[in-house]
């Protein structure tokens, strides 16, 4: 199977500009208005106002920047609009016509049926379903149409009425004080559903110097609805379980994206201190420790194998695989690549990132019978996996992780702002060091993942890990 190559990995920055929300909100406005513009045939001196009428935007562009407006809050971003147009009076029709056509062209034909085409092989007939899935999507991308209207429609609208009435600059002052003030108390009050900090490094138990296990593997099937892997049939993965650990409150970090997560997971601390706030990466590298790094103090290697977008985060830790091919072999062939590499640099970490169930996820939605599909394929795949390392020898002393980094929501798989299903996810561990038949119902966090492993292979914690080790699933050490 192929590296991501250079180009990829560029490439996949450049998309991040038009998935994430934040950047796509003033790109798609500003290349809006400049194509509204053009089209009426553009003169040097609208071309003055187009560029004095800009700085009337700019603090609603701050503000979109600095406040989400996730989920149900997103309704809330229709007050200012509507508070617009009764002090106004001003609806530039053929503009806001022209942002919701090439907005829904974008998202629905553009993103959602070439792109997912092109890329991992989609129907050219996935618009006849996407558009659905943009209409009830709750993330924190470009797709979310709930979000990225309401604040369109109103950049614009305030854009184009600089440019054709003399602006009454007190009247604006107070609009844009009341915006402000409006969204610092929708999120101070009621945005409430963030998971908490953990405010101190892990402490629960003492660095291990003696390692329980000789390798740890760690299985991330990405975007694993935790209630849709209950109701597909994935017989091996639920034996792993049966048989060892099962943490059912395992909660992800926020944002819910996936480079945050891997980082969060890897790390055992949280955006605000790796610096990784989502899957547009704007300084490359983390601010913190890895796994990684604290293994190697120990003389010990360890990687990830994993799409491009993980590379921003970990760097020369990561083996990329390319994401560009059809869905169906996605997963086949990141375990074949996986058995490469194992038997090329046996080792002592190892986590492997499964793609095929999260693109699915965002490409056909998680409600419908294709989703699960890829979870039960994965669920066989993963077998072939653990039998072949068997094989190897390279099972005696090893301990599995099986985990997600984040749940998939409605809509295109939606992921980030903790909506129902993103916010709990898959986690059990299995080995000759854990419990069998375990089950730990109370609540954790992926910042366990780094600590965990740390103490397993005898590694110090990563110099900012915050999670406790779960010692809960460790055999006592009469039992090992």
């Amino acid at each position: 199977m192929k590296k991501a190559s250079k180009f990829e990995k560029i490439a996949a920055r450049c998309w991040n500009l038009l998935n994430e929300g934040k950047p796509f909100t003033p790109i798609f406005v500003i290349g809006t208005m400049v194509l509204f513009h053009l089209f009426d045939g553009i003169t040097l001196e609208e071309i003055k106002r187009l560029g004095s009428s800009l700085l009337l935007t700019i603090p609603l562009f701050v503000l979109y920047y600095v406040y989400d407006y996730p989920l149900f809050l997103r309704n809330y971003l229709w007050i200012p609009y509507i508070i617009f147009l009764m002090i106004w009076s001003f609806v530039p029709t053929n503009l806001l016509l022209l942002a919701v056509s090439l907005y829904f062209f974008f998202t629905v034909f553009f993103w959602g049926t070439l792109y997912y085409h092109l890329r991992i092989g989609t129907t050219w007939l996935n618009f006849t379903r996407f558009w659905k899935l943009v209409l009830k999507n709750s993330d924190s991308t470009s797709g979310n149409a709930q979000e990225q209207l309401p604040k369109a429609l109103l950049l614009l609208s305030v854009w184009e009425y600089g440019v054709h009435h003399d602006v009454h600059t007190p009247s604006f002052i107070a609009f844009y004080v009341f915006v402000f003030v409006w969204s610092f108390i929708l999120h101070r009050y009621l945005f409430d559903w963030k998971p908490k900090i953990i405010d101190h490094y892990t402490n629960n138990v003492p660095p291990n110097e003696k390692p329980l296990s000789d390798r740890v593997i760690v299985l991330v099937v990405d975007g694993m609805r935790k209630d849709r892997f209950e109701q597909a049939n994935a017989p091996f993965l639920k034996s792993l379980r049966a048989n060892g650990t099962d943490f059912t409150q395992m909660e992800t970090v926020y944002p819910a994206r996936t480079v945050v997560c891997f980082t969060s997971m890897l790390t055992g601390t949280y955006p605000f201190e790796h610096g990784i706030r989502s899957n547009m990466v704007w300084k490359l590298g983390i601010r913190v420790e890895s796994i990684f790094d604290a293994l190697r103090k120990v003389g010990k290697k360890g990687k990830v194998l994993g799409i491009a977008h993980l590379v921003d985060s970990l760097g020369n830790d990561v083996e990329t695989v390319t994401a560009v091919m059809h869905n169906d072999v996605a997963d086949r062939n990141i375990m074949e690549r996986a058995k490469q590499i194992m038997t090329e640099q046996d080792l002592h970490l190892f986590v492997v990132q499964f793609i095929g169930t999260d693109q699915t996820g965002h490409s056909r939605g998680v409600h419908y019978d294709e989703y699960v599909q890829k979870i039960e394929e994965v669920d066989q795949l993963i077998q072939q996996f653990v039998e072949w390392l068997h094989e190897q020898g390279k099972m005696d002393n090893t301990t599995l992780i099986v985990c997600a980094d984040h749940g998939q929501a409605d809509g295109i798989g939606g992921h980030g702002h903790l909506d129902e299903g993103e916010r709990y996810v898959p986690f059990f561990m299995y080995g000759p060091m854990i419990e069998k038949g375990k089950r730990i119902d109370e609540k954790y966090s992926l910042v366990s993942l780094a600590p965990t492993i740390a103490y397993l292979l005898g590694a110090p914690y990563p110099s900012h890990s915050r999670g406790p080790v779960l010692v809960e699933a460790l055999k006592k050490e009469g039992e090992r």
